[in-house]
């Protein structure tokens, strides 16, 4: 990990930030969630480890931006410097969401891993549809990495150079890099990334690598014929997608074994998919995943930290590519901390006060707000017990009044709300939620207030 670049004032500025954020939004009356007493990331750090995410740059404001910032200490970019992305037209590069996710890192304390320069998807159709020599495609891979790693040369800790490059029964997949440069195409990337950015870490990242398999054995031939023909490889990535309760029992195994050929490894890409809706006993077997997976980086003295492929089940690719799957991540849709968040914690050493099974909960958050008004929400949820019916109240500072709401009817009387499901939405099984809005208007301040479900 990098020497810190933020002054020990703007870093405390910035967790006190967050802290608060996500100590207003998880107040609740039934119960009271909320986050580890001391963030993922710094917890992460005390073990020497790097805990990340995967971020989309226009969502990096709000909430979202607040608990990007305080929970991790490094940042992915989901899509934001894939081929596709920066160079959509041939010669013609896009750097907006790219750029905006380094400064944000940068303002945090963050480092960046770059993903990813060499990949079969996500390629313009001007490179996928051209018609090109091994020559001329060859000086497309050269440019596009000098170009690229060259434009954040000494700002990016690592780069998942090539990613996916093998099949499941662990032969080379067949691509426009493998059709038309061969298997040599990797050594290339790796040498043209060392040669733009010397200081950067260079890894080869790919999924369903975590346990010891033919594919992860293909891997590791790879690797170790990299290192010995002096090809520059610093690392190895271990997406780890993973499937409720399938986490490999050769996880660590496989740490280790490439750690022995003298690479780092770091989990890229970590979440846990289950068929929804969710429920306590999924949410349970989730959190087991995600701590049976932390506790085997923190095992390996070279499994540098782990990643999460996004922190809120709002921002997973999960449901839109695995239909009828989803709730894959440490905090759910309304940015809630899940059981997987507290494992998390304390796999890293954390101690933490996580709701009570069998309870349903309250919470309370602030969408959007400006200088007369504010959106708000609050999310009834419940987890080993159910409601046919609820009732949330709440009593604000002077000043705020709700001008609005939907999905349920709200009545304010002085300072005193109280909100009643609408007939249509009272119902909220085990494993479920329900959410109503209001707009509302303030002045003076905006505290958040202490709700009460009941």
């Amino acid at each position: 990990m990098r020497s810190s670049r933020t002054s020990p004032r703007v870093r405390l500025a910035a967790l006190l930030a967050g802290a608060a954020t996500v100590g207003a939004l998880m107040t609740a009356g039934a119960t009271t969630a909320h986050a580890a007493d001391t963030p993922l990331r710094d917890l992460a750090a005390a073990k020497g480890k790097a805990m990340g995410t995967a971020v989309t740059g226009s969502k990096l404001t709000g909430t979202y931006g607040d608990i990007a910032g305080a929970q991790f200490n490094w940042l992915t970019p989901g899509n934001a410097m894939k081929w596709g992305s920066v160079e959509p037209t041939q010669g013609n590069f896009n750097w907006t969401e790219a750029d905006q996710i380094v400064a944000f890192a940068e303002a945090h304390d963050q480092d960046v891993r770059g993903h990813t320069l060499v990949w079969h998807s996500q390629n313009p159709s001007w490179l996928t549809n051209g018609t090109w020599t091994p020559a001329q495609l060859g000086t497309l891979l050269d440019n596009h990495i000098a170009t690229e790693v060259g434009r954040y040369k000494g700002r990016l800790a690592a780069w998942d150079v090539v990613n996916e490059p093998f099949n499941e029964d662990g032969t080379y997949r067949q691509t426009l890099w493998y059709n038309g440069l061969g298997t040599g195409y990797i050594a290339r990337a790796l040498t043209a990334a060392r040669a733009a950015d010397p200081a950067a870490k260079l890894y080869i990242n790919d999924y369903n690598v975590e346990g010891v398999n033919a594919k992860s054995t293909a891997l590791y031939n790879l690797v170790k014929s990299l290192k010995e023909q002096g090809v520059p490889i610093d690392g190895v990535g271990l997406q780890a997608h993973l499937i409720l309760g399938q986490v490999p029992a050769t996880l660590q195994q496989n740490i280790q074994r490439f750690a022995d050929l003298g690479v780092d490894v770091a989990i890229t890409e970590l979440d846990v998919r289950m068929a929804l809706p969710s429920d306590s006993a999924k949410l349970t077997q989730q959190a087991a995943d995600y701590k049976a997976v932390m506790n085997a980086c923190v095992a390996v003295a070279r499994c540098t930290g782990v990643t999460v492929w996004g922190f809120t089940d709002s921002d997973s690719w999960i449901p839109s590519t695995f239909p009828g799957q989803g709730a894959a991540t440490p905090y759910d849709e309304n940015y809630a901390p899940k059981p997987a968040y507290y494992a998390i914690s304390e796999a890293l050493g954390g101690t933490t006060t996580p709701p009570p099974t069998g309870a349903c909960t309250a919470t309370y958050s602030v969408a959007n707000q400006w200088n007369t008004g504010f959106t708000g929400q609050v999310r009834i949820a419940c987890s080993g017990a159910a409601l046919s019916s609820w009732k949330v109240s709440w009593t604000y500072g002077a000043g705020q009044q709700i001008t609005q709401a939907w999905n349920a009817t709200c009545t304010q009387t002085g300072t005193a709300v109280s909100c009643v499901n609408a007939s249509y939405n009272g119902t909220v099984p085990d494993g479920g939620s329900v959410t109503f809005g209001f707009n509302a208007s303030w002045s003076g301040s905006n505290p958040v207030p202490t709700v009460t479900l009941g």
